[in-house]
């Protein structure tokens, strides 16, 4: 059954109906207010009134610090990856190569729509993006800037919040809330590895100060982590790039080691081309796999401070100070060029065996080395303000700065060739492309170079709010928040000028430069209709310089009949602007795999699925993405110990921004020698069809996206006396509905139907431990069956990937109240990710590598000493 819910799953979904939710929701930070009886206010993720209960109309999943050590991790991206919400779509830096067009840095996706959908916000505020955009255009935040030793909770906002944040909350925030009112000193420690084949380790140390005083409060965390590299070449068979021998597909290059050339315009492969690379159609195929990082080495250090000072008893001044500098690195083969590079080789070189001129197709100088690219990326935010109370108003104003500013170099030793330079050296006789042999050191200094790219992205913003009681309703009163905000953003992607001269191959080039500034005015009410009923109105208009103006409504209602039960429900509409990567994109490269099929139908040759160049373009014409969405949920917590909560969502994006399928491109194009779309070199004697070059492709406004699904989840806490405390909790997410550009994605490439999370935290004196559990569901391989670049899942069935089971455990001893002991592992039963046949794009491993991860079993040891 393709569409709608499975009867299973829907017999499911309506018997969690009946039970319902409740994961304890904290506070969004640590400012409060009181009522006139009394009671304490405290604002949430997903609202800017202050209340005085923490459970909203909308659904929010916290992630205490608490939580947080239990599950081991000192990476921010490897912790969300494992949330049901947020790991399907989560960018990482894993599998980072030359190729990659975001290198260094880690992205959330929440409900599988992309990093660009997901707003992240730290203490509430947005941040400046990265300088690099992911997969050409998509701009996200770098979670990586964010070390996980200074977090106090991460709020995962499961709604639709355009209303009240603005742009990119489509699928809901993401709210990074910092330490902070932390008196005194802490010191910790960690170390963890792999126990395989395959060495991989991890180093961590962070400080945490504070001091707090009747007039200031000062919180500075200080924190270090470094990660090894785990190299393809040690990950066995999902190091190679050649999956036939498991199942897969032999997805191993056609710029070859030995080439193939043309000789009297005829295509005529290296006579030493091994046997077992040598393809029907004369290319000599090589297995760049084994040339790649799994996981990059990466070393982060970071400053975080933040200040309060109370001026009078009802005004405060604060500030936020965060410094990040994160050094990674990517790593690929080396440089794969083809005929667009225009080499030749003269019949008078001394190692030419053909005897007379001739041109270079496909080639792959290996002598040169490996490419490697070195990452660095420095971030700084700033924010100074003021709060305080008038009469029973609570206000705020606050200015920031953000910047995130990264550079990816590439040195003379680290394989990055030059094409006229190598020609010369060719022509002079020195450097032999026959054979596949290895020139000497001597030469290759001559073709090599040193290369940059720049990116830079920065904010400034300014923004004001006030809440507070706005007039009487009935015996109750309706409270309010109201704020404006403005907005300066700008981004540059400026890659080496080799690249723009085209003197630079077989490495994703990206080009953009944009700005905008933005001015936004919102309103918010929280009304009582009932003593027990509450209706939520938001309304923000967002002015753009760029694309114009948008407004979007939320209509939420909470309703609490009794102590024991809770339903909630909301309403909202939503936008995207377009990313400044996507408004400003100059011409921009990737390489794709699939088959050219008509030139196979036409010559017979070229019939293997090998890998072409893709160049982009931006469209000045994008317009924003607007989206709808929808909760309603039950959360049920008929005694203290026990909190059951389940909540049925639907979101629906129209005008979503995303590449043409280049299959269609193909179709429409391909098949015509002249197209200037589909480019073609020459066609050799005979033939109509020549090589294909290259296709031009660009970003459009699709049909839509929409999801939709259901979240359960599950706490019950047992006292066992003298038997210490236990505590079980339950994560779980069902993936009823994803369509994107009228293809139904549910259970297909990528997009499982179920994930969930379990752990369980037993605590007895000085002791605690904790096991998690966490589910990864089964879906459909290969996307695009036949690699023809038209995706085919709707009317193909394909292989099922595995679903994926991995467990953690810790145990953990308070040693003294100052001095805490930790031991863990992570995927205690080594569990390797199912294997995949992939996608011919990303996924050529054998795994599929934005939803599994091929680090084996890993432990690890912490310590904590507090003064």
């Amino acid at each position: 059954m393709k569409h709608g819910v499975k009867p299973c799953a829907l017999a499911v979904s309506l018997a969690l109906m009946g039970l319902s939710s409740g994961l304890t929701h904290a506070q969004q930070d640590t400012s409060t207010e009181q009522t006139a009886s009394g009671m304490e206010r405290i604002a949430v993720t997903g609202s800017r009134i202050k209340r005085t209960d923490i459970e909203g109309p909308s659904p929010i999943q916290s992630i205490d610090a608490t939580m947080i050590e239990g599950m081991g991790y000192e990476n921010l991206q490897q912790l969300l990856e494992r949330m049901p919400s947020t790991g399907a779509g989560t960018f990482s830096t894993r599998g980072n190569s030359q190729d990659s067009t975001a290198n260094g840095a880690a992205a959330v996706s929440l409900r599988g729509m992309g990093p660009d959908a997901t707003l992240v916000l730290i203490n509430g505020r947005r941040v400046a993006i990265s300088a690099f955009a992911e997969s050409i255009t998509n701009s996200f935040v770098d979670i990586n800037s964010i070390p996980v030793s200074a977090i106090e909770r991460i709020d995962i906002l499961k709604d639709g919040a355009s209303a009240i944040y603005g742009s990119d909350a489509v699928a809901g925030v993401v709210n990074v809330i910092l330490k902070k009112d932390f008196d005194g000193l802490e010191i910790n420690v960690g170390y963890g590895g792999t126990d395989g084949d395959a060495s991989y380790d991890e180093t961590t140390m962070n400080m945490v100060w504070g001091n707090q005083s009747d007039k200031a409060s000062t919180t500075v965390i200080i924190d270090y982590f470094k990660n090894s590299r785990l190299a393809a070449d040690e990950m066995g068979r999902f190091g190679t790039a050649n999956q036939e021998p498991y199942g897969g597909m032999d997805f191993r290059s056609s710029r070859g080691y030995p080439g193939y050339f043309y000789v009297d315009g005829v295509k005529t492969i290296d006579p030493d081309c091994p046997a077992d690379s040598a393809t029907a159609s004369g290319s000599c195929l090589f297995d760049y796999g084994p040339f790649g990082l799994t996981i990059p080495e990466a070393e982060r250090v970071g400053f975080i401070g933040q200040f309060d000072y109370k001026l009078s008893s009802d005004l405060t001044a604060f500030m936020e100070v965060a410094v990040q500098h994160n050094t990674s690195e990517a790593g690929g083969a080396a440089t794969p060029l083809d005929e667009d590079a225009g080499l030749t080789a003269p019949g008078s070189h001394p190692n030419n065996p053909f005897g007379q001129d001739v041109e270079i197709g496909r080639y792959r100088p290996v002598d040169a080395g490996a490419r490697r690219w070195d990452i660095s990326t420095d971030t700084l935010r700033f924010v100074a303000g003021l709060k305080g109370m008038i009469g029973d108003y609570d206000w705020e104003a606050s200015v920031q700065k953000g910047r995130s500013k990264s550079e990816q170099t590439g040195n003379q030793s680290q394989g990055w060739v030059r094409v006229d330079w190598l020609q010369e050296q060719i022509n002079l006789g020195n450097y032999n492309p026959f054979g596949g042999v290895t020139n000497p050191q001597s030469v290759i200094d001559e073709i090599t170079t040193s290369l940059v790219r720049r990116g830079e992205s920065r904010m400034t913003s300014a923004d004001a709010h006030i809440s507070g009681e706005a007039f009487d309703f009935g015996d109750d009163v309706v409270m309010m928040a109201a704020g404006v905000e403005y907005r300066e953003e700008q981004v540059s992607d400026i890659p080496d000028i080799q690249f723009q001269q085209g003197l630079i191959f077989g490495t994703e080039s990206v080009s953009a430069n944009a700005e905008r500034d933005q001015y936004a005015a919102y309103l918010e009410l929280s009304i009582p209709l009932l003593e027990e009923l509450e209706l939520q109105l938001a309304g923000r208009y967002d002015h753009y310089s760029d694309f114009g103006s948008t407004t979007n409504p939320k209509i939420a209602l909470r309703w609490a009949p009794n102590d024991e039960v809770t339903v909630r429900g909301s309403w909202a509409q939503g936008f995207r602007a377009p990313s400044l990567a996507q408004v400003g994109l100059g011409p921009s490269e990737k390489s794709q795999f699939f088959v050219d099929s008509y030139r196979c139908e036409a010559t017979g040759l070229d019939c293997e699925s090998l890998d072409y160049n893709i160049q982009f373009s931006g469209n000045p014409n994008l317009e924003a993405e607007e989206s709808e969405s929808w909760n309603v949920g039950v959360i049920w917590a008929p005694v203290q110990e026990l909190g059951l909560s389940v909540d049925v969502w639907s979101i629906t994006q129209d005008n979503k921004i995303d590449e043409q399928q280049f299959g269609l491109v193909y179709d429409a194009e391909c098949n015509d020698q002249n197209s200037e779309i589909c480019v073609r070199l020459p066609p050799q004697d005979g033939a109509s069809l020549g090589v294909l070059q290259k296709i031009f492709n660009t970003y459009q406004n699709v049909t839509s996206q929409e999801a939709s699904g259901v979240d359960f989840s599950a706490n019950y806490m047992l006292a066992m006396q003298e038997y210490g405390e236990l505590k079980f909790n339950l994560d779980w997410s069902y993936l009823n509905k994803f369509e994107k550009d009228n293809l139904d994605y549910t259970g297909e490439y990528g997009y499982p139907e179920h994930r969930w999370l379990f752990g369980t935290t037993w605590r007895l004196g000085a002791f605690d431990a904790n096991l998690n559990i966490s589910y990864i569901g089964e879906f459909e391989d290969t996307p695009d069956i036949d690699f023809d670049g038209i995706l085919d899942f709707e009317d193909n069935t394909s292989r099922t990937v595995d679903s994926q089971v991995l467990v953690d455990l810790q145990g953990g001893w308070n040693y003294s109240d100052n001095v805490r002991l930790v031991v863990g592992v992570n995927n205690l039963f080594d569990e390797e990710p199912p294997f995949a046949i992939g996608d011919g794009d990303g996924d050529l491993y054998g795994y599929v590598s934005s939803i599994h991860n091929p680090r084996g079993r890993f432990l690890y040891t912490k310590a904590t000493f507090r003064f």
